[in-house]
């Protein structure tokens, strides 16, 4: 990396979007480089649209601001698309993962986007399969990685499993999200 990567993550209060931003965040510590993770504070509640953001860089990370021009842009509730302008400052060459069955190219025509890269996966389905609930943040972090390239996949396998041993989660939820993290790197598609 060799340069300021700035992700800004769109989703509810309750979905995991912060912790998310969190783990990536740490992956980057693991790797020796710079972040900084932080959610927007406000009347936060559960089910409520959040924003978090989360910077990596090879050198120290001097801005204390929100994201306004993000690199990428990952949303974790596809409700949000009708309600709240998820692309607003991606760059035009910017990244935008959606949790949603909708394929890329439809996704791209929802949001009239000419420019950058759409990837689309279901982290819903996946999130159900795998953990029994709709909590979609560990598999859009696998997604992501895969989508970015950012770290490779086991990283955030490696470090999902530390954050979560931590928050002594029994060991087969901690493995379900594993589960999920490598499913939604496999199953991210492009368009």
């Amino acid at each position: 990396m060799s340069k300021l990567v700035e992700v800004r993550w769109h989703g509810r209060g309750g979905q995991g979007a912060v912790t998310a931003g969190k783990v990536l965040a740490e992956a980057a510590l693991d790797a020796g480089l710079y972040f900084q993770a932080f959610p927007e504070y406000g009347p936060e509640r559960m089910g409520a649209p959040i924003q978090a953001f989360t910077r990596i860089s090879d050198h120290p990370v001097d801005l204390h601001c929100q994201i306004e021009e993000p690199d990428v842009v990952v949303v974790l509730d596809p409700t949000l698309l009708g309600t709240v302008n998820v692309t607003e400052g991606l760059k035009p060459d910017g990244i935008l993962l959606v949790n949603t069955s909708a394929s890329p190219a439809e996704i791209r025509e929802q949001l009239n986007l000419r420019t950058g890269r759409v990837f689309t996966v279901d982290a819903s389905r996946i999130a159900l399969e795998t953990l029994g609930r709709e909590i979609t943040n560990t598999p859009m972090l696998g997604a992501l990685v895969k989508a970015t390239g950012l770290f490779e996949v086991e990283a955030i396998v490696e470090q999902t499993r530390q954050r979560f041993t931590k928050k002594h989660m029994k060991a087969d939820i901690v493995e379900a999200n594993i589960t999920a993290i490598r499913r939604a790197a496999e199953e991210v598609k492009e368009g």
